[in-house]
């Protein structure tokens, strides 16, 4: 038995990474939406990548604004392979503006990715080029709203 004990063992396989490690998501422009995105609707095309590890499932798309729902294509949940990219386009739709925000500095989405290893939430940043025209889209939105 004791030579059973000494004997080297294998090293553990390392566990894949987390969801938010292996997954980018970035801004690509305005595109059209479902029937245009009118109603008071913003659309927009983003690229999500998996970089490594095993296949990622996006179960949801959201942001923080009370005043705005969202809704994508395709719908979550989808599931994106490594080392491959998914387009999705995002619709976001203003339900009161009251609520949403007029002058978004820093927008973001909140994407909940899944993979074997974890389930995780991340806040992604789209950048400056988003802001200004989600922005544009709130104004026109709600711009003869009357507070």
């Amino acid at each position: 038995g004791s030579l059973r004990a000494d004997r080297a063992r294998e090293p553990a396989e390392a566990p894949p990474p987390y969801p938010s490690q292996a997954v980018t998501l970035a801004y690509l422009d305005a595109a059209p939406g479902p029937g245009g995105a009118r109603g008071g609707g913003f659309s927009f095309a983003v690229r999500l990548s998996v970089r490594s590890g095993p296949p990622v499932t996006v179960t949801r798309i959201a942001q923080p604004s009370a005043g705005l729902s969202v809704a994508s294509s395709p719908a979550a949940p989808f599931q994106t392979k490594p080392h491959s990219d998914s387009k999705i386009i995002v619709t976001l739709r203003v339900t009161e503006c009251d609520k949403a925000p007029r002058n978004p500095g820093f927008p973001f989405l909140d994407v909940t990715l899944r993979n074997t290893r974890a389930i995780q939430t991340h806040s992604f940043i789209l950048g400056s080029r988003y802001a200004r025209q989600l922005s544009q889209a709130l104004q026109v939105a709600c711009g003869n709203d009357s507070r």
